[in-house]
């Protein structure tokens, strides 16, 4: 039998997510794409993967042993890439820099930026990813620079350089529910109106992933694409908000914007800055990705006003 690629990486988004929905969110397909997907993998496969719940989806011992099984397979032929694509990358080609939703705020922006100002004969391919598949792909050699949540690098073995705090806060308008406190747990958070990121962004996925371990159902009056808007629908009232520190840590919204420090141990993280595996010291890229991964460091710094 011969399995299609796609089709692996959607069957472990599922698996990964617990439900159809959130697989073809994750592999940026329509929920019917995502279906007729899943029902051609199990006609192929002759047997059923997954069984179908009221709240969502679990595999069956099949869908388990071909989880496993499909994991190795993309894992090795990411590998396979990644060693090809080190020989075969000229000097000219773009450097590839994988960051997720907290680092796209500010930092990225600013690195991003500075370095191409500083080397016009240089070009970046910047990547929105969860820390997870940053790290995978760091590993196995897919891209240069990385910009992953220290456990996660710590996970995947990573030899990881501390960037900047990234503890998550909830935020909210001043005067509102939040006002005369300094911590808040994420059920007491999730029990209000809320506005969040797009349910792709890597940190609106890791928190839907929290509120349903936790068995939290948060109204989501509206989602952003980016983190400033949504720290501004915060700031207007129509909502509260879980962001990172980073992105309310300017002086001009203080008297504004009410901060009240999220009381969970997920919540209290870091970002380290992470490089491939493929790239080698004295290699022809090294000197343009030490330049990248100074101007991320640089970057890291909080801006000043």
């Amino acid at each position: 039998m011969q399995y299609d690629f796609t089709d692996l990486r959607l069957f472990l988004h599922v698996v990964a997510e617990g439900s159809i929905t959130g697989g073809a969110a994750r592999a940026n397909l329509s929920l019917p794409s995502a279906s007729a997907r899943v029902r051609a993998l199990e006609r192929h496969a002759g047997v059923e993967l997954l069984a179908r719940e009221r709240r969502g989806v679990r595999t069956t011992p099949a869908g388990r042993a071909l989880a496993r099984h499909a994991r190795d397979v993309l894992d090795r032929a990411a590998r396979l890439d990644g060693a090809i694509a080190s020989y075969a990358r000229p000097v000219s080609a773009p450097l590839s820099l994988l960051a997720g939703s907290s680092a796209m705020h500010d930092l990225v922006p600013r690195a991003v930026t500075a370095f191409l100002l500083a080397r016009p004969e240089s070009d970046v391919d910047v990547t929105l990813r969860r820390s997870a598949e940053t790290a995978r792909t760091l590993r196995d050699g897919g891209a240069d620079l990385g910009i992953v949540l220290d456990d996660v690098a710590a996970a995947h073995g990573l030899a990881a350089e501390p960037l900047c705090d990234d503890s998550l806060v909830v935020v909210g308008a001043r005067d509102g529910v939040l006002d005369g406190r300094t911590t808040i747990g994420f059920a007491d958070a999730a029990e209000h109106p809320m506005v969040g990121m797009a349910a792709s962004a890597p940190l609106q996925l890791s928190l839907d992933a929290h509120a349903r371990a936790a068995g939290l159902a948060p109204r989501h009056r509206t989602r952003a694409a980016d983190l400033g808007t949504v720290v501004a629908l915060a700031e207007a009232g129509a909502g509260l908000a879980v962001v990172p520190r980073r992105a309310v840590a300017v002086p001009a919204r203080a008297g504004r914007l009410q901060v009240c420090a999220l009381d969970e141990p997920w919540a209290r993280r870091a970002l380290t800055l992470c490089r491939g595996a493929a790239l080698e010291r004295g290699s022809p890229g090294w000197p343009a990705v030490s330049a990248l991964a100074d101007h991320v460091r640089a970057a890291s710094v909080p801006a000043e006003g």
